[in-house]
Formats: C-alpha cells, sequence, structure tokens
C-alpha cells in the first residue's frame, strides 16, 4: 500500500520542516512571513515559539469552515507536528554565532524548508493550515489571481509580526526568492504517485 510510503513520508516531512525554521531563526538573519508572526507573538507572550505556531494554526483552520475546506489527516499532522520539532531543535541548536555560521544557518534552513515542502506536500496527505487558507480563498474568490491572495496574506502576517518584534532582514528575501524555485525542483521527485483504479472484472453476458 502506498499509505507505508506517504505517512512516513508526511511525518519526516513536517519534523524537517519545524528543523529549518528553528535553523533560519538561529540564523537571526530574517525568517518567512509566517515565521515572522509566530515569532513576534512568542517575544510579546513568552510562549514558545513551537506553541504559538500550534496556537495560531487552530485558529487558522477554523477560518476553512466558511471556505468550505476540509482537512486531511496531513493537516492535522501539520497541526501538531512542526512546532513541537521546531522546539525540539530550537532547544538543541547551537547558537548562530559569528556572521558565517549564521548564514550557514540560513541556507541550509532555506534549502531543508523547500526540501520538507516537497515530502510533506508530496505524500498527498492533506495541506498545512496556512496553505490551505490561500487556496481556500482562491476557491471562494476564483476572480483573483492565487499569487495576489498568497500575496496579501503574507504581507499582512509580515507587517504583523514586525510590529510585535519578529526577526525582518535578508532572510526573508532570500526565502521569498528561493522558495518557489525550491518547490517546484523537489516537489516532482517527491511526489507520491497517485494509484490507478483497478480495472473492474468483465462481466460474462448471460
Amino acid at each position: 500500500m502506498d499509505l507505508f510510503r506517504r505517512v512516513p513520508q508526511l511525518f519526516v516531512g513536517l519534523i524537517l520542516y519545524g528543523v529549518s525554521m528553528a535553523l533560519m531563526i538561529e540564523s537571526d538573519l530574517g525568517l518567512n512571513p509566517w515565521d515572522v508572526f509566530h515569532q513576534g507573538l512568542a517575544e510579546v507572550t513568552g510562549v514558545s515559539f513551537g506553541w504559538v505556531v500550534l496556537l495560531t494554526g487552530i485558529p487558522v483552520l477554523l477560518l476553512w469552515i466558511p471556505l468550505r475546506q476540509r482537512p486531511g489527516f496531513g493537516t492535522v499532522a501539520n497541526l501538531v507536528v512542526v512546532g513541537f520539532a521546531a522546539d525540539a531543535a530550537l532547544a538543541v541548536l547551537p547558537a548562530g554565532g559569528p556572521i558565517p555560521a549564521r548564514v550557514g544557518y540560513l541556507v541550509g534552513g532555506i534549502l531543508l524548508n523547500g526540501f520538507a515542502t516537497g515530502l510533506y506536500i508530496g505524500s498527498r496527505m492533506g495541506p498545512g493550515p496556512r496553505d490551505g487558507l490561500m487556496t481556500g480563498l482562491a476557491g471562494r474568490f476564483p476572480r483573483i489571481p492565487l499569487r495576489v491572495i498568497r500575496t496579501g496574506i503574507e504581507l499582512t502576517v509580515l507587517a504583523a509580526g514586525f510590529l510585535l518584534g519578529g526577526t525582518v532582514g535578508i532572510g526573508t528575501i532570500a526565502y521569498a526568492l528561493a522558495i518557489g524555485p525550491l518547490v517546484h525542483l523537489f516537489l516532482p521527485k517527491l511526489t507520491v504517485p497517485a494509484r490507478a483504479p483497478r480495472d473492474r472484472e468483465p462481466t460474462t453476458v448471460r
């Protein structure tokens, strides 16, 4: 069964995604828009970064209801696993230190993020809460291009996160430029092929 590949691939992808977030945080050179927001909330509330990722995912997931989006197993797993993986990685990663080490963290985090995204999306077990919000809005408002919806969401959370104290920097720009090509590279290679339906047994005319 392809589930024996899809489920492990999903969880490996989600864990690596959390690790990639931690690498970018420790680089202190800038985060992707959603993580700027998560970090800003963590700074204001005193709640750990990973718990903020989990807790903010719940209201985002609730927004799926009016958009008529249906979560999959991977959606729920994403909600839980990524935050805990990020906190675990932050607990063991040494601080970035000198600029070369921080740049290494940043580059490694972006590359790993692209690879992890290809893994968990390629498992075909449901989008993450934030991805589903974007696609749900695109489905509800088909006249608005998807890129406009994505940009609008990300600029909103980026601005909010910056005001809350999240880290915006060269890493934010690097991520925005690199993540699309990276996912484009990894996703086709990591997507689990859909199984073709079995042919029905021929019926005998009596």
